[in-house]
């Protein structure tokens, strides 16, 4: 009699803990299935953010540059740009370097950036004469010789002549809007804002200074 009063309790047992063990398992499902999905909306969400700051930026810079004069591209075999007063330390001469392909992008790029023409062409031509597979020792790559880790930020493909473009153009535009001045712009896009900032403006380093020279004239 205990014993079949033992045996019936040891089955009740096993079922309680089966029974448990079904439950805790089934209630795990739906809980990662909850954390796999917030992963998912957080992601949307960090790049939704990402999509809206880089529209208000453009949005921004745009909307600065229709308030300034725009420059007039003459000229068919080589490009020339009228001169424009940037600010009371710098004066564009016009372009007269190599003809490219690319030019009506990076003209865009300008425009869009509100840089003048004349200064962002000469930064191309300067940089890769125009070469969209230009590579340096350093690792710059592209037309606008973008790092990849500046690249990477900007969030363009260097290897792609139109986004390099783009991503030459916003970083000259970020480097104008920190200092203020087309020629620190230019030694910055060079050397490194931090290089401008130790020394208090262009650095003393002769390929900077021959850099800024030859793009911005004088």
């Amino acid at each position: 009699m205990i014993g079949n009063r033992l045996k019936s309790l040891g089955f009740a047992m096993r079922v309680v803990l089966v029974a448990g063990v079904l439950g805790t398992g089934l209630q795990t499902v739906p809980a990662a299935a909850e954390g796999l999905n917030l992963k998912r909306v957080s992601e949307r969400n960090r790049s939704a953010q990402f999509d809206r700051q880089k529209q208000l930026m453009d949005s921004r810079l745009a909307s600065q540059y229709r308030q300034s004069k725009r420059l007039r591209p003459t000229g068919r075999q080589v490009v020339n740009v009228t001169t424009l007063e940037l600010s009371p330390t710098i004066s564009t001469k016009s372009y007269s370097g190599r003809n490219s392909a690319y030019i009506p992008h990076a003209q865009a790029m300008a425009r869009k950036y509100g840089i003048p023409e004349a200064l962002f062409l000469r930064l191309v031509n300067q940089e890769s004469r125009w070469n969209p597979g230009a590579r340096s020792h350093k690792g710059a790559m592209g037309l606008a010789q973008l790092m990849p880790g500046t690249a990477a930020r900007l969030g363009v493909n260097a290897n792609d002549p139109h986004q390099n473009l783009e991503g030459g153009a916003r970083y000259l535009r970020m480097m104008y809007n920190q200092f203020g001045d087309w020629r620190l712009a230019l030694a910055a896009y060079n050397a490194g804002p931090g290089a401008v900032q130790k020394y208090g403006g262009i650095p003393p380093y002769r390929e900077t200074r021959n850099y800024v020279r030859i793009i911005a004239g004088g």
